[in-house]
């Protein structure tokens, strides 16, 4: 009896782990309870969460919210705010505050995120976050976040863990950077009005794998002015598959 109990044990374990990582999109909305007439102030999160493989889904799913929290959250005391919903109750009264100090100041709070899997190899499970915040002022925020993943362990795989040798990597994609916005090679990075720190390229906090092939993604502000937008360039994997860890 012992041995046959141990046996549906083993099963129930092996088809456990044999479970495929799967996701499902779940949305969440929140809208101000103060009156208003336009732009009233409302936030949306549609965010897939990992479902299966426990262990593997948990490391995602708290990393994921980790990221957005990261983006929203406007209050003092983070330990209240451990779930989506709960999250976006405290953009709005973060709002609601702010409104009944300076009721003249504050209005059209907007909050946008969307969470989809931009990526999926037997290696590497890549999920973007489109966000758009508006909070005041002359306009909003709009981004992309990368959250990389070992799909096998669910951890984050940092950027200076992507390639075999980063600074080499490094200096293949500033040439292919300054040849596609017309940057002299001898030239200071900046020198057609760029804004890299320090007057040094710099590879982008946000790199994303695409079917196309390894997007390097600088949100506005990151090396350029508001005005100029976002700066982006894709690398085939077969021009780049010499550099990387990760396939």
């Amino acid at each position: 009896m012992k041995n046959y109990i141990f046996t549906i044990l083993l099963c129930l374990i092996f088809t456990s782990c044999k479970k495929e990582l799967s996701f499902e999109n779940e949305t969440f909305e929140e809208k101000s309870t103060i009156p208003c007439k336009n732009d009233c102030p409302n936030i949306t999160i549609e965010v897939p969460i990992a479902k299966n493989r426990k262990i593997v889904s948990d490391s995602i799913n708290k990393k994921v919210f980790a990221a957005i929290k990261e983006i929203i959250y406007f209050g003092e005391d983070s330990t209240k705010v451990n779930d989506y919903k709960s999250l976006s109750k405290s953009f709005i009264a973060s709002y609601e505050e702010m409104h009944l100090k300076f009721p003249n100041d504050t209005f059209g709070w907007e909050g946008k995120i969307k969470g989809n899997i931009e990526f999926e190899s037997e290696q590497v499970l890549n999920i973007k976050i489109d966000h758009y915040t508006f909070t005041g002022g002359a306009h909003g925020y709009q981004g992309y976040k990368s959250l990389l993943f070992d799909i096998k362990t669910g951890k984050t795989i940092f950027n200076n863990q992507l390639f075999k040798n980063e600074k080499e990597f490094k200096a293949f994609a500033e040439k292919e950077f300054r040849a596609k916005y017309h940057i002299p090679e001898k030239a200071n990075i900046n020198a057609t009005g760029l804004m890299f720190e320090n007057d040094t390229f710099q590879l982008p906090q946000n790199i994303f794998f695409t079917s196309e092939g390894l997007l390097l993604y600088y949100n506005s502000y990151e090396a350029a002015s508001y005005a100029d937008g976002p700066k982006e360039i894709v690398f085939p994997y077969n021009k780049v598959k010499g550099f990387l860890k990760f396939q």
